[in-house]
């Protein structure tokens, strides 16, 4: 595989931390390399070494998840620890402002580390495929002691040619307020910066947190292959990570 189309030290960091504080989520465009999502595409379903969840299994849709595991595919791992090393400045804001203790460290192996010490031994990055009238609903990946507020979710396959349909979506919920709906649009090898759950919000009294759940809509035709890249791992205890991400 080639590496992503978008050297990430290369992205404008300063204005993607302004858009996920405004915003909750940041886009990166042409993030990953045509022939790289390809690639990555055919592995949904194609390798016996992806763990399959059935999205109805879990009450959670209809369509696929493809667990990776601990073992990403290259350049993924190098790709996920670069990602973090920028976002987790974000992260310690986030923290920071929220008055929460915990600072993130500078790299992910040692963040992956205080997982394991915490019981947080299951991987949650994946593929999802959907198919024709398949959907994702909206559920959250919050459930542990060490949850890195952001995650990373990518599009393999090309809108209005591969499929149609299949937005992603994301809702924030504040209190007292309607959850308010966004759409992210993405093309083929798009990425977007996501928070996982909870960011912070300034309000007229000062900040507190929003929730933030995320979605992708039915798919109508065709034939829809994404990525999600998740920073934390679910605990060893939640075998069945939905379960905990739906109800979050």
């Amino acid at each position: 595989m080639t590496s992503p189309a978008t050297p990430l030290d290369t992205l404008d960091w300063t204005a993607i931390a302004a858009q996920l504080d405004s915003e909750g989520y940041a886009l990166v465009p042409r993030a990953v390399a045509p022939d790289h999502a390809r690639a990555l595409a055919r592995e949904a379903g194609a390798s016996g070494a992806l763990h399959r969840v059935a999205l109805d299994s879990v009450d959670l849709g209809r369509g696929d998840l493809f667990y990776f595991g601990a073992s990403l595919p290259q350049p993924l791992p190098q790709w996920r620890a670069a990602f973090y090393r920028q976002l987790a400045h974000v992260a310690n804001r986030w923290n920071e402002t929220l008055n929460i203790a915990y600072r993130y460290p500078a790299e992910l192996d040692e963040f992956l580390e205080h997982n394991r010490q915490a019981g947080q031994t299951q991987a949650q990055s994946h593929l999802n495929r959907l198919r024709a009238d398949d959907y994702l609903g909206l559920h959250q990946r919050s459930h542990g002691e060490h949850v890195f507020p952001l995650q990373v979710v990518a599009l393999l396959s090309e809108p209005g040619q591969d499929f149609t349909g299949g937005e992603l979506v994301l809702t924030e919920q504040r209190p007292r307020m309607q959850s308010r709906p966004m759409v992210v649009p993405l093309a083929r090898g798009d990425a977007a910066i996501i928070a996982t759950g909870q960011r912070p919000f300034k309000g007229s009294s000062g900040y507190y947190r929003v929730n933030l759940r995320h979605a992708i809509s039915r798919v109508r035709e065709g034939e829809r292959i994404g990525m999600e890249l998740s920073f934390h791992d679910a605990p060893e205890a939640s075998r069945n990570q939905h379960k905990f991400a739906q109800d979050a």
